[in-house]
């Protein structure tokens, strides 16, 4: 009896920090994530001169690297698409035409 109080006791205490763990790391791996995706295309640039074609400047936007002509452009000078944020953009299988009607 005294042993099943304990396991349920032991249970109830682990639960939470079993989960502050994984809440913890899954975090972790999605700075990370963001940190690679967002630093790829800058490094890019700056070592490959070819690349510098890559960029576009739309006014009142600035500059926006990937393919603008894709609906998944993220419209940003850090991360090129939600799909493929380090590119490249060219003869990606993900490549879907923006919607010109919008």
């Amino acid at each position: 009896m005294l042993q099943t109080i304990l396991a349920c006791v032991l249970v109830v205490l682990m639960t939470p920090v079993l989960s502050v763990f994984v809440m913890r790391k899954t975090k972790e791996r999605a700075q990370s994530r963001l940190r690679r995706a967002t630093q790829a295309p800058v490094v890019r640039v700056l070592g490959r001169n070819q690349l510098l074609s890559d960029r576009h400047h739309i006014e009142g936007v600035g500059y926006i690297i990937g393919d603008i002509t894709c609906n998944f452009n993220a419209c940003s000078a850090y991360i090129r698409c939600a799909v493929n944020p380090s590119g490249p953009c060219e003869n990606c299988c993900h490549y879907e035409p923006r919607d010109s009607s919008k």
